[in-house]
């Protein structure tokens, strides 16, 4: 997750609507924001649109077992733990920080301004 210290706490939705094993798209500041939370319970909030051809991440296919999702545009795979890109190895999903507090998930978005990251075959 990021370690910007500037961030603003936004609130993005009642945890209860955010089962286990679904993801969301959800816009904050402007942003599409895929919002997942995993098998076990934890949230995830990564840059809504892939960074190879900016097709969104929501319309990806979700392997929940796996813990992977693959690009519906051009099937780049990214480990749903971490962002991190395993099909092209070395590419990485923007991670924002997430809070779930008194029945909501906050999402913390950087006040520097970078929110996305960009990656080329």
């Amino acid at each position: 997750m990021s370690t910007e210290t500037s961030v603003q706490w936004v609130p993005i939705l009642p945890s209860d609507e955010l089962w286990e094993a679904d993801a969301t798209d959800v816009e904050v500041a402007g942003e599409h924001v895929l919002l997942v939370r995993l098998p076990g319970g934890t949230v995830r909030a990564y840059q809504g649109i892939c960074p190879h051809q900016e097709y969104l991440l929501i319309d990806s296919e979700f392997d929940w077992e796996r813990g992977l999702l693959t690009c519906g545009g051009h099937h780049w795979v990214f480990r749903l733990a971490d962002g991190a890109g395993l099909n092209p190895a070395g590419c990485q999903l923007f991670c924002y920080d997430v809070q779930e507090r008194d029945g909501q998930i906050y999402i913390g978005v950087p006040q520097h301004g970078r929110r996305y990251n960009r990656c080329r075959e």
